[in-house]
């Protein structure tokens, strides 16, 4: 124990316990005032968690390119929490985790990277988020010490690999986070912020950093809520995992390998016949049954894309955030119809004014996995409940290309907008008609949708959804083989 600190800065454990001190307050509350006026000339400047590091652990920090507590081989992130009108906490953002030096990660392998030495084990410190609020008075809401898992580490060195690979190919300004499952590339600063060199292209490129998705702290969020307490460690928690792939098969392939790899066998076949083989009996006239038929493959019969079985909520897709999409498609290979997604949450888009923090952002740069069913015979209308007969013709993986997320963000501006002059109507939204990639409707029946949504200009609205236009669907088939 170091007795000027209170606590040993030696000790993971002894570092965790100091840090439940700050749960439920502020820094305002904890620091000594005689620590704060003598250090703190220019309140509230530097990052939070600099902040915590320096005035409540009174510990310097380091310009070392290693963690934070580097006597205790400990990293300290502070992470933002917005609190919901249910009271309940939701991740607020990614959280970013190291810058990216194009020219010296092109040298590192995984191992010996700075992101693993720095983000192997964290000390992760939950702060409430409050908008025009001191980062002296934000209030602390979590502690968790964070050992990445076997398995996340095995896809986060692959998405390392991803990410140097294109760099390495001279792409760094092509870089995105849908490029990957679990680390991301994220975007640092705004779009104007100026751009850095790279080691094999003249092209100058965004800054960019390491960062776990978002989607990935949503299931350490739901880890800490299992536990019940503000103060929780998964380092020695028992290993155990409810995914669909496992670590002996990551340690020979990709996740995204062993999924396509999964599909392979099945290409040409037809619903009725999955559904055979994996789970007979199921209803083949069900609307879903060619998506039930997908998840059953990708899940290697573990789940059938129902209820608490569907596949996205199976551990790798809750923590990559990765969309499953079918695609029906007729005869010709034409697509049958646009394609829909969640319904858009006029809240957030009200109180979000940053397009890189935006929940849209987040969908439109995800990773996608497309799964391509082609009807043998009818060209047009309906399927008069014939799905069995689908046949699956095409999985592939995609990533939206950055020029498609430049129109995706004129989308979400154009969404923003018209919501925040309370104009929440179809006829100021993007139409399928426009011939812009991307459209604004409703999916369901009028008792569904009508006046079903939240309005946060007071009132209620009618529940749209975001839509990618067919045309834009058909190209992106049209670009991809299995």
């Amino acid at each position: 124990m170091n007795e000027d600190l209170g606590y040993d800065k030696t000790s993971i454990a002894s570092i965790f316990e100091y840090s439940k001190k700050l749960i439920g307050h502020s820094l305002n509350e904890v620091v000594d005032p005689a620590l704060k006026s003598m250090n703190l000339q220019g309140q509230g400047k530097g990052g939070l968690g600099q902040m915590i590091e320096k005035y409540f652990f009174r510990y310097n920090p380091n310009s070392d390119p290693g963690p934070d507590f580097k006597e205790a081989g400990l990293e300290l992130k502070a992470t933002g929490l917005k609190k919901l009108h249910d009271g309940e906490y939701q991740i607020k953002e990614r959280l970013v985790c190291d810058m990216i030096d194009y020219s010296e990660v092109v040298k590192e392998d995984f191992e010996t990277s700075l992101f693993y030495l720095k983000c192997r084990i964290m000390l992760l410190i939950f702060y409430l988020y409050q908008k025009n609020v001191s980062k002296w008075n934000l209030r602390y809401i979590y502690t968790v010490i964070w050992k990445l898992p076997e398995k996340d580490l095995l896809i986060i060195k692959h998405d390392f690999e991803v990410i140097v690979d294109k760099i390495k190919h001279g792409e760094a300004h092509l870089l995105s986070e849908g490029d990957t499952e679990y680390l991301g590339a994220c975007r640092k600063g705004q779009k104007d912020s100026k751009l850095r060199h790279q080691p094999y292209s003249n092209i100058l490129a965004p800054g960019r950093a390491f960062s776990l998705k978002t989607a990935y702290m949503r299931t350490v969020l739901d880890f800490i809520k299992s536990q019940g307490q503000s103060a929780v460690s998964n380092v020695d928690l028992k290993k155990t995992s409810k995914g669909i792939v496992t670590s002996t098969e990551l340690k020979a392939k990709s996740f995204e390998q062993i999924i396509l790899d999964r599909f392979q066998p099945w290409i040409g076949k037809t619903v009725g016949e999955i559904i055979e083989h994996y789970s007979p009996g199921l209803n083949l006239k069900a609307k879903d049954i060619d998506y039930v038929s997908a998840c059953l493959i990708a899940s290697d019969g573990k789940l059938n894309g129902r209820g608490k079985q569907h596949i996205e909520n199976a551990e790798e897709f809750k923590k990559s955030g990765l969309r499953f999409k079918t695609i029906p498609t007729y005869a010709s290979g034409k697509v049958k119809e646009s394609m829909s997604y969640e319904n858009i949450d006029y809240q957030e888009i009200y109180d979000n004014d940053q397009w890189f923090d935006s929940t849209t952002y987040e969908l439109f740069s995800s990773r996608f996995i497309f799964l391509v069913f082609r009807h043998p015979t009818i060209n047009s209308g309906g399927f008069d409940y014939d799905y069995e007969s689908l046949i699956l013709d095409k999985v592939f993986f995609w990533t939206m290309p950055p020029k498609d997320l430049d129109v995706a963000e004129q989308y979400w501006t154009n969404i923003r907008t018209h919501v925040l002059k309370n104009e929440i109507s179809l006829k100021y939204f993007w139409k399928l008609g426009d011939k812009k990639l991307f459209h604004v409707r409703p999916k369901g029946t009028a008792n569904s949708y009508k006046n079903a949504a939240i309005n946060p200009n007071g009132g209620k609205a009618d529940k749209y959804c975001y839509w990618f236009n067919g045309e834009y669907v058909q190209n992106i088939i049209n670009q991809k083989t299995l």
